[in-house]
């Protein structure tokens, strides 16, 4: 059998023994966000038709216009997490707080927490840009049997057990790792099965794309500029491609298959950057070091950050290992 004939949920019971619990509960998680996601797909699909486009009058934790698709987003994945009983808490960056799950049959018995970024890159639904899903699985750290507490959510990247994210583009894919490489799967909607199609993703050393808002140049720290005029200037294999769709899911994809760097620096306007450390940063910084990419906030391995609260923002630089590290020499100069 070809190796595009294998499907998610044959490829999650053929590598559950890679997993270092092998109880089944991660399979089940992965199924669970697997189902998710195609609901959340098919909502997708349909934007233009229905009245899902625009904001749904409501302003989110971070202070952002929510689209009505946000919100429908976020319902659909907790609502099919919570059904599942295999979480024992969940947050996601449009919720203020953490929700705590008490399973029914047995209090508190469940080991994961995930966090979930329900749809990234949501302001570019109504011009038709491909949005995604992020999400990051934790085992908790506080006693099986007590409900969850903050502290089982604010777990430096390192402890995480899965992460992945669902990109709903020209083609629906959902790609993650459980720690031993990643892999990809695209869903054929006319059955509504996702199939490997993209068996051990691994970025290139180096690329020719840098993803970054150059709109935001004149406030970016020197080291940052530096590093742009560098991708800019005529020398050896450059200058390098800009590309930046302004949706992470869809600019991280791109750079992995193809090679590249994504960037969102902090600046006099935001000073600890934009992206969150714990919906964004962390399961993209995993699945990017299982990838044989690199991801830091400018100094430091993102994956090594203790969070100190559930909405902390980062500066994040992410990609080829070569690119990054590039881009490091110039911000360790400035």
């Amino acid at each position: 059998m070809g190796k595009i004939n294998k499907t998610l949920g044959e490829f999650i019971i053929e590598n559950q023994s890679s997993f270092q619990y092998t109880t089944g509960e991660l399979s089940k998680l992965i199924h669970a966000i697997r189902l998710a996601a195609k609901v959340v797909n098919h909502e997708v699909n349909k934007a233009g038709l229905v009245d899902i486009l625009g904001d749904a009058g409501d302003t989110n934790v971070q202070g952002e216009d929510q689209q009505k698709l946000d919100v429908l987003a976020n319902e659909k994945f907790i609502q099919t997490l919570k059904n599942r009983e295999i979480v024992c808490g969940i947050a996601s960056e449009e919720e203020d707080d953490f929700i705590a799950i008490n399973s029914n049959d047995e209090q508190h018995q469940n080991k994961y927490v995930v966090l979930i970024d329900p749809l990234d890159g949501s302001s570019n639904i109504d011009v038709n840009v491909s949005v995604g899903t992020i999400f990051s699985v934790y085992r908790r750290v506080t006693p099986v049997g007590t409900p969850v507490t903050l502290k089982d959510f604010l777990q430096p990247g390192k402890n995480q057990v899965a992460a992945g994210y669902v990109v709903y583009g020209t083609s629906t894919m959902l790609v993650y790792t459980t720690g031993d490489g990643v892999n990809g799967f695209t869903l054929n909607p006319a059955i509504g099965t996702f199939y490997l199609s993209h068996p051990n993703m691994q970025f290139p050393e180096t690329g020719k794309i840098y993803s970054v808002n150059e709109g935001n140049y004149i406030h970016f720290p020197q080291g940052v500029k530096d590093y742009i005029k560098y991708c800019q200037k005529e020398e050896e294999d450059r200058p390098y491609t800009s590309r930046y769709i302004g949706s992470l899911v869809s600019d991280f994809h791109r750079n992995m298959i193809k090679g590249g760097i994504y960037m969102y620096p902090k600046s006099s306007k935001a000073q600890k950057g934009k992206l969150r450390l714990l919906y964004e940063c962390n399961p993209m910084a995993f699945l990017a070091e299982q990838a044989n990419g690199k991801a830091v906030d400018g100094h430091q391995r993102i994956m090594d950050i203790q969070p100190t609260e559930l909405h902390e923002r980062v500066p994040f630089f992410c990609g080829s290992k070569k690119m990054v590290e590039k881009a490091e020499e110039f911000m360790a100069k400035s």
